[in-house]
């Protein structure tokens, strides 16, 4: 919301305006063309016995009351209305514009005097508290205008206020002839106000010529904007030096990690091959085949932990393709059975109806999750992947009885290249964090919890699936 001065410059719902509008002037001429003559009607009755300078007081309060409403120019037509009225119906003679009486001459002029004295004073009165109260709220405005939630139309939104308030048609900031930030569009012939924003800062405004000699509040908010554009500067940079903070962090744990993972699985590859291109000794088909499903191993450990870097680089950069469809979980199940090797233990109702996911995901997601508890099972021990239905979603659980995760660690196992126990771990340190991202990316969450007994359960959450719409 906002109001207008009279000529036509918009300022906030607050005020900030000394002149009186036009419309109060108007309204200051109708009391003072009807309040004059209805005065007159009221004592020409009575003309004989009220005297003149009685009557007079009271074409006093009517030039009051006029200027009280519409300020000094009603008030100077009220009196020069109210000294005509007197003098033609209420001094002697009657009807004319002659005055017989000196005394009575002296109290119509000094009447004028007066009332045109009153009226000025109403009016300086008021411009005086309509500037202290407009100081007062500009110190208002400008104190809500600082102090606002920085963010980043934090600056695009005093320009449009800076345009508002003086109903201009753009408002810009800049730098050296570079536009840092603008509200609104120029139009052709404007004309341009430059104001100073601070060091190298200017705020420009560009519109049609409206602004008078007071532009204290111009450089006020100009100096407020100016502020604000140094301060998102600084808060931007605080938050890129912060990104390359968590860059570098990542890069040192990926380089600790990588150098350590690939180093091993390469070396036993190497040694493996290089002890099966000797041909000083003679290795029986037994030790032959160890050495060849050592390749074969650490090959297939170097494939996984490139594929768990190529899965982590995907989701941070958020190139992630997912193509969820009604999907049955028993299928999925199917290739994480396989790849789990007798280790993984099914509790799914036959009942259980179709989720809505990727199955390459899910699958991968459920093989990473897997992989994880086993590594921290007892011996003879199998994991547990139960399911039941809740509401419109279908929970999956991987149930390990492991040595579990303390309580206040729950939230660190996502995090990227994290090992928890003391025994050794192979790998990245990246499935959790894969597992959690493929998760949300199928629309799902994925969330730990403790295993009834000891241990670690991991609950996968995804929606049901329409089942017709496999049908589609």
């Amino acid at each position: 919301m906002s109001q207008h001065l009279p000529d036509g410059v918009a300022v906030p719902a607050s005020g900030l305006g000394t002149r009186l509008p036009r419309r109060r002037q108007l309204y200051g001429l109708v009391v003072a063309g009807v309040a004059a003559p209805l005065v007159t009607l009221l004592l020409v009755p009575a003309r004989e016995s009220l005297g003149l300078d009685t009557a007079l007081l009271l074409y006093v309060l009517v030039s009051v009351a006029a200027s009280a409403v519409g300020g000094v120019v009603p008030a100077v037509v009220a009196s020069l209305l109210s000294f005509g009225l007197a003098n033609f119906f209420l001094t002697p003679p009657y009807g004319t514009l002659l005055v017989q009486n000196n005394n009575e001459l002296i109290d119509l002029i000094i009447f004028l005097a007066v009332a045109v004295l009153v009226g000025v004073i109403t009016e300086m009165g008021a411009r005086v508290r309509g500037r202290a109260e407009r100081s007062r709220l500009e110190a208002e405005w400008l104190a809500e205008l600082g102090s606002r939630e920085h963010g980043p139309d934090s600056v695009e939104r005093a320009l449009a206020d800076a345009r508002e308030i003086y109903g201009m048609h753009s408002a810009q900031l800049t730098e050296g002839g570079r536009v840092l930030a603008a509200s609104g569009r120029p139009e052709t012939d404007d004309l341009v106000i430059v104001t100073p924003a601070g060091e190298h800062l200017q705020l420009e405004l560009s519109g049609p010529e409206r602004l008078g000699e007071d532009r204290g509040l111009l450089s006020s908010l100009a100096l407020t904007a100016g502020r604000l554009w140094r301060t998102q500067q600084l808060a931007e940079q605080a938050r890129r030096a912060e990104e390359l903070g968590r860059i570098d962090e990542l890069r040192a744990s990926l380089l600790a990690a990588v150098g350590h993972d690939l180093r091993n699985p390469l070396a036993a590859i190497n040694a493996a091959a290089t002890t099966l291109r000797q041909t000083d000794i003679q290795l029986d088909p037994e030790d032959q085949a160890e050495l060849l499903e050592t390749i074969e191993t650490h090959a297939g450990r170097l494939n996984d932990i490139i594929g768990n870097l190529l899965d982590m680089s995907r989701l941070q950069a958020g190139a992630l393709s997912v193509h969820p469809v009604p999907t049955v979980l028993l299928e999925v199940l199917a290739g994480v059975v396989r790849l789990g090797e007798g280790r993984v233990e099914l509790d799914i109702p036959e009942d259980l109806p179709m989720i809505r996911a990727d199955a390459g995901l899910l699958e991968r997601v459920l093989a990473n999750l897997v992989d994880n508890a086993d590594r921290y099972l007892p011996p003879g021990e199998r994991v547990r992947i139960a399911a039941h239905r809740d509401g419109a979603l279908v929970a999956v659980q991987v149930i390990d009885h492991g040595p579990g995760v303390a309580t206040e660690r729950l939230g660190e196992i996502f995090a990227p290249f994290q090992h928890f126990g003391d025994r050794s771990t192979t790998g990245l340190g990246l499935g959790l964090a894969i597992a959690r991202g493929f998760t949300e990316a199928m629309g799902g969450t994925l969330r730990p919890s403790h295993t009834p007994g000891g241990g670690l359960t991991m609950t996968v959450t995804l929606e049901v699936a329409d089942a017709t719409a496999a049908d589609r």
